[in-house]
């Protein structure tokens, strides 16, 4: 199922109004001037498709490598060596003049739910969901560096300049909701993560797909308000002036039948300038609502409000949701303890209400949450409190959207370090949750470099859908 368009010209008429859309909102716009044909090819592709169950996908991403054993994946064996030489071998470690000791975790651990799954005292407001995720304790990862482990779980390469994953999904299925962008980031107020802009990079895919940016503040995107200053009749025949260039461009090309729709839906911006703020505002919400999240406390206020407006983007139909966190807090090299203790208790109330909150409304079918940093951590320490890099083992979690429920998946060795046990890297999870989605990954593939490119590449990386994870 390969997706490419129709003929090239299609790139010049794409370039065209994306340069003139940039007076309107940007790319943000841009989503819209496109969703005539991508709202019917989105269902046509659906047809083509095994249709999945799942319609939309929630990724809190959390930067810097959040450390599996003191979170996920209980380790008594680094209890027992703690503070002793490491017995287990050789380590691949990035900081190898800081490494220390065998480094136990300094939190307990208990199962809960019926599925009895395992985990920190630092996560109880996940441990009250526990039988609605599947843990995958058995992750690996190609790069020990941060910018390359993140391109890799976002693109699947390397490389910088990639499509990342919600590109290539709105590519394939399309908009729903021709007021907002398929693909919507909702940024830490406190600034970018690591890598920036690349981490929801269309790349070169055509720049429609990338992600739209949602900012704190009073004005969530870009450009898409009048600027100050602009009188009404003056923003008219701006408009106009675009409106009357994009005519004459028809007038020259006919039979582009498409560009007549983009030029009809230029309308679509002022539906989008009341969209916006009516989804940002979440004084709508019930106090209970409010209370689930977090909306509270001032720990959970800031990234409990983006959880919210993560569930209310889906609700209409916005196909791919991340929230990021500023630079890369989970990067714990330094004073492991008491940064898990306050980034749990910024994340773990939020995280965990979004899962309830979908399952409550009926949307976690449809939905996949999905909770993953780009790699793990090590059981030796850096320093005396610290944990340095690991590619060979980390830990997620996913719920919703046909993943099973209450399921722990794949293991680690005694003292977390190695993936050995039913093992997923990171190109199968890629894969398997496009097949959540319907998409397989061996056919969704765009022209680039004299070949036909996909996300997992799987003649390469020989990607597979991992089943067991799935109902």
């Amino acid at each position: 199922m390969t997706f490419p368009f129709e003929n090239t010209s299609q790139f010049y008429r794409r370039a065209f109004l994306s340069q003139y859309a940039g007076s309107l909102g940007g790319l943000a716009l841009a989503h819209l001037l496109q969703s005539s044909d991508r709202v019917t090819q989105g269902k046509e592709i659906e047809k083509r498709s095994n249709v999945g169950r799942a319609k939309s996908i929630i990724c809190l991403f959390q930067h810097g490598g959040p450390s599996q054993m003191d979170l996920f994946d209980p380790k008594p064996e680094l209890t027992k060596w703690h503070g002793k030489p490491y017995p287990g071998g050789s380590l691949e470690v990035h900081f190898d003049k800081q490494m220390g000791n065998v480094l136990g975790s300094p939190f307990g651990f208990r199962q809960h739910g019926q599925c009895g799954m395992e985990l920190c005292e630092l996560l109880p407001h996940t441990a009250k969901i526990v039988d609605d995720i599947t843990m995958v304790r058995s992750m690996n990862t190609e790069s020990v560096d941060h910018e390359s482990a993140l391109r890799l779980i976002h693109t699947g390469r390397f490389l910088a300049g990639m499509p990342v994953m919600g590109s290539w999904v709105v590519y394939a299925l399309g908009t729903v909701n021709a007021n907002l962008p398929a693909y919507v980031v909702l940024g830490d107020p406190g600034g970018l993560p690591v890598d920036g802009q690349r981490n929801w990079s269309s790349g070169w895919l055509p720049a429609v797909y990338q992600g739209t940016m949602f900012r704190s503040g009073k004005s969530p995107v870009l450009h898409l308000e009048t600027p100050a200053g602009v009188v009404e009749p003056a923003r008219r025949n701006q408009l106009q002036f675009i409106e009357d260039l994009n005519r004459r461009f028809l007038n020259q090309h006919p039979e582009s039948s498409e560009l007549a729709a983009r030029i009809a839906n230029f309308e679509t911006a002022a539906r989008m300038q009341t969209t916006v703020p009516e989804i940002l505002d979440v004084s709508t919400e019930t106090e209970s609502t409010r209370e689930l999240y977090g909306l509270n406390r001032p720990e959970t206020k800031e990234y409990g409000t983006r959880c919210l407006l993560a569930r209310r983007l889906v609700e209409r139909g916005v196909r791919f949701v991340q929230i990021f966190l500023n630079g890369q807090p989970w990067d714990t090299h330094s004073k492991n303890a008491e940064s898990l203790k306050g980034l749990c208790a910024r994340t773990d109330q939020p995280s965990a209400a979004l899962v309830q909150d979908l399952k409550q409304r009926g949307l976690l079918d449809s939905t996949i949450v999905l909770w993953t940093g780009e790699f793990g951590r090590l059981p030796v320490s850096q320093g005396t409190d610290g944990r340095d890099h690991n590619r060979h083992a980390f830990s997620l979690w996913i719920a919703g959207g046909g993943f099973r429920q209450g399921y722990t998946h794949g293991a680690t060795d005694d003292f977390g370090y190695k993936s050995v046990e039913d093992v997923v890297t990171v190109h199968d999870l890629l894969a398997t949750l496009l097949d959540a989605l319907g998409i397989d990954h061996r056919q969704l593939t765009y022209p680039h470099d004299g070949r036909e490119t996909s996300l997992t590449d799987s003649e390469v990386t020989k990607a597979r859908v991992i089943r067991q994870l799935l109902h």
